[in-house]
């Protein structure tokens, strides 16, 4: 079950790839965007009337042959799952493959004239299928790649934006005094280092440097783990220390107590490679767990320990096996909640394996374009509320600009088989859980270490009288203005209450999840 979560999540970061260029995409009924959000709806998503005997029609565009056939069936199942159960038999469901020929594909699905198309899977297919839709006709897709969706294509995906402001917030709450950031240069890895920056201006702390690496490159790994850690200037200042007590030791009439004093120090500092202390407190790796794991082992060769750092991740190490790690020991991450356990069963009944993340994702698809062709709310309406909804995995909501915003948890790496949860996903939007438009970024740069320096002196104590003689430079120093932050127009907001305290109105709360049936499941016809 692990392992298909795994895979499962893996799958969708590959979706990622393309997002450095920025593009803002017309937004679809932007006016619902300004609503105010109340509590969110159930799983199945509010109420609607399935005494509509009309025929109704929903496409679903998916990769079913090719090289990614494999995930495409899995989102089939998880859509065919949802039907079952879910839809009035007044609803018939095709299935078109973009495997061979995607334009060919969209081509046939919108020559059904459905009222929502559910996929596709991939970026390129979206930009497809937003340039040959009608502008009313929405549909739900699998991708995060922020320049791929907008003028009615949403998405389910997990944007990479929601899981770096949720860990830079938490940063914030365990009261950094500042952090680097070390991303992956790939344009995701780009695009989430500029999320890390704006999302660093909202909460304010200080970005002491933003350094870049070549996945699964060990040499590039190693040599970031060496900038970040300042080794060549705090080496330097601790053969400089040490210079300094021996000359005192060898040339200078000493008394008894100076002579241990300096002695003990010599001896002490003559046991570490490096001195002086860091200008950030937090790390904030933006790649994935194995390259997490490189980072740290090679920042502990560098002298940069457990005690000098906290260490935070993203989404992309949720099931990525690292949770057992003790070199990540104490790191934190965001995570989805955990799927629930109905449709975990009836999907592994079906399938024969335990659901990923995509299958989830599909089956709330399915489940909301369901609930909007029976609802009695306009298309936009149903699928923009504001308030969200309750799906498999937890709170989520879609925008106007095509984007979703999912509700992330926090979890430290104990280990343990599984991470430990530390703080709860939100249960609502009531108060704004994110506030940064993966749209409106621009792919960050690299930021030269900011830090004032070490001066070997202020890490050793000599005699008074010796001080005047006794004079070091200062290594490493690197202080200029402060950058320009890398995303325009980036939102003020005021600070956030990180009490377990949950903000409810009586008036809106959302029900419990109900059981996973089979209804409907001998009467439904799915169209291949």
């Amino acid at each position: 079950m692990h392992m298909n979560k795994i895979l499962g999540f893996l799958s969708t970061c590959v979706l990622l790839t393309g997002c450095a260029t920025t593009a803002t995409r017309n937004t679809w009924h932007g006016e619902y965007g300004t609503l105010a959000p109340a509590g969110p709806a159930q799983t199945m998503y509010g109420t609607h009337t399935e005494t509509d005997n009309a025929p109704h029609r929903m496409a679903v565009l998916l990769p079913l042959s090719g090289n990614n056939a494999a995930t495409g069936r899995v989102i089939k199942t998880s859509i065919e799952t949802a039907v079952l159960q879910r839809a009035p038999q007044s609803l018939s469901v095709s299935f078109f493959d973009t495997g061979a020929n995607t334009a060919a594909a969209i081509n046939n699905a919108l020559s059904q004239n459905p009222e929502i198309i559910v996929g596709p899977l991939f970026a390129a297919d979206a930009r497809m299928l937003r340039s040959m839709k009608p502008s009313e006709m929405p549909a739900i897709s699998f991708t995060s790649d922020a320049t791929a969706i907008g003028d009615g294509v949403m998405t389910m995906a997990l944007m990479p934006t929601n899981g770096v402001e949720a860990i830079v917030r938490e940063i914030s709450a365990d009261k950094s005094r500042a952090m680097v950031i070390l991303a992956p240069e790939t344009s995701s890895g780009r695009l989430m280092a500029a999320a890390a920056r704006a999302a660093a201006t909202n909460y304010d702390i200080p970005v002491a440097g933003v350094v870049f690496y070549r996945e699964k490159d060990t040499d590039s790994i190693k040599n970031t783990a060496h900038t970040a850690s300042l080794y060549a200037a705090r080496s330097a200042a601790n053969n400089r220390a040490r210079e300094i007590l021996s000359d005192i030791l060898t040339t200078e009439r000493l008394t008894a107590i100076e002579k241990s004093s300096l002695s003990r120090q010599l001896d002490r500092i003559s046991k570490s490679e490096t001195i002086g202390r860091l200008p950030y407190d937090a790390v904030l790796m933006l790649g994935t767990g194995d390259d997490a794991k490189s980072l740290v082992s090679f920042l502990r060769y560098y002298g940069v320990g457990a005690r000098d750092v906290h260490l935070y991740g993203t989404a992309m190490w949720d099931g990525a096996n690292i949770d057992s790690d003790i070199t990540l020991s104490g790191a934190k991450y965001p995570a989805l909640p955990e799927m629930n356990p109905a449709f975990v069963n009836v999907y592994e009944q079906i399938a024969g394996t335990a659901p990923s993340r995509l299958a989830s994702f599909g089956y709330d698809a399915a489940n909301l374009a369901v609930g909007m062709i029976y609802s009695d709310k306009s298309n936009a309406a149903y699928l923009l509320d504001p308030s969200g909804y309750v799906g498999i995995d937890g709170l989520f909501r879609l925008t106007p600009n095509g984007a979703s915003q999912r509700a992330l948890r926090i979890v430290e790496i104990a280990g343990a088989p599984t991470p430990r949860e530390v703080k709860a996903a939100p249960t609502s939007f009531l108060s704004p859980v994110y506030n940064i438009d993966q749209q409106s970024l621009s792919p960050a740069r690299a930021m030269a270490m900011e830090t004032p320096g070490i001066n070997p002196l202020t890490y050793i104590q000599i005699p008074d009288r010796l001080t005047g003689k006794y004079k070091s430079k200062t290594y490493g120093a690197n202080v200029t203005q402060t950058p320009v932050p890398e995303q325009q127009n980036i939102v003020t907001i005021l600070p956030e209450d990180d009490s377990d305290e949950i903000v409810a109105n009586p008036d809106f709360k959302p029900r419990a999840l109900e059981s996973v049936n089979r209804t409907y499941i001998d009467s439904v016809e799915i169209y291949e």
